[in-house]
């Protein structure tokens, strides 16, 4: 009878095993076949202007570029940072300003999937954002830190430039949620943003066409990422 008892836990223990694999795979396989199809949605707005849906019956669409050069990591943030969004990308939490924009723009996003770099970064990495309109700025990271999730400082205006990526603590906990949050705060680097414009007349073209458009502006990110690729600001 303990023996067959027994059995039954190990086999209990193995299917709750098999049932959080196949959970976790699902959820990483759909976070990234959705960035692919956001990542399209992001260029068609370049080309055709507006916000396109990333499919049919999206309720969000893409708002940003963020990329972290030193971690190579590339990310389109959605609007709005509800759980259903979160699913599929990090995205700008409402109230806040937009990526890129002045003020304090807060972006959240899951630590098991596209916020899982969040724990590689450290004080003097570079952060890049692109707005919709092609403008690529740099931001530098100054702090990291955990807080209580209903710390309303993380949101605040401070009244400079800044960017704020947030996500769920600790970061190697298997159940999700939890009452705190793993902050990284970076600060716009003055002087230090260019638009697909302007990248364009360096290069002689000055009414580019819709495709070259395109090609400016993904060229100035891909540049910029480049360029701080190995590069790390001394902490003061």
């Amino acid at each position: 009878m303990k023996y067959r008892i027994l059995q039954v836990a190990a086999l209990l223990v193995i299917g709750w095993g098999v049932t959080q694999i196949a959970r976790g795979t699902y959820v990483h396989a759909k976070a990234k076949l959705a960035q692919i199809l956001i990542r399209r949605a992001w260029v068609k707005a370049a080309s055709e202007g507006g916000a396109p849906k990333p499919w049919p019956w999206a309720d969000t669409t893409p708002v940003a570029r963020l990329g972290a050069p030193l971690q190579r990591i590339d990310l389109i943030v959605l609007d709005g940072a509800s759980g259903r969004t979160l699913a599929f990308g990090p995205g700008s939490v409402a109230g806040t300003a937009r990526p890129g924009r002045p003020g304090n723009a807060v972006i959240g996003g899951h630590r098991d999937t596209h916020f899982r770099f969040l724990k590689e970064l450290k004080t003097g990495d570079p952060l890049l954002v692109e707005s919709p309109e092609g403008e690529v700025v740099e931001y530098v990271v100054t702090a990291t830190r955990v807080v209580d999730y209903r710390d309303a400082e993380v949101t605040r205006d401070f009244g400079d430039d800044r960017l704020t990526l947030a996500t769920c603590y600790p970061l190697d906990a298997i159940e999700p949620g939890g009452p705190q949050r793993y902050v990284v705060t970076a600060t716009r680097v003055a002087d230090r943003h260019r638009s697909s414009s302007a990248v364009s007349q360096s290069v002689g073209s000055s009414e580019p066409s819709v495709g070259s458009s395109i090609v400016t502006r993904t060229v100035v990110f891909s540049e910029r990422f480049r360029g701080a690729s190995s590069v790390r600001v001394p902490s003061s």
